[in-house]
């Protein structure tokens, strides 16, 4: 295994997961916020479920985030 490929092509893939995840959280309470769903100083319960093809694996990571 090259491990500097690895790295390279694990960051690249970890920025895009990051992006992505804080774009879609930020317009799922914003939205929220704006329907009256949410006041916007509650803490919100997250979870990203991570899927490994080969091998096979599954890891779930559970956080709160405070929105005051």
């Amino acid at each position: 295994m090259n491990e500097d490929k690895f790295n390279l092509e694990m960051r690249s893939f970890l920025k895009r997961v990051g992006i992505t995840s804080q774009r879609e959280i930020e317009k799922v309470v914003r939205d929220a916020v704006e329907s009256g769903a949410l006041k916007g100083n509650e803490q919100i319960a997250v979870k990203v479920t991570l899927e490994v093809e080969a091998p096979e694996t599954t890891k779930t990571i559970k956080g709160t985030i405070a929105l005051e």
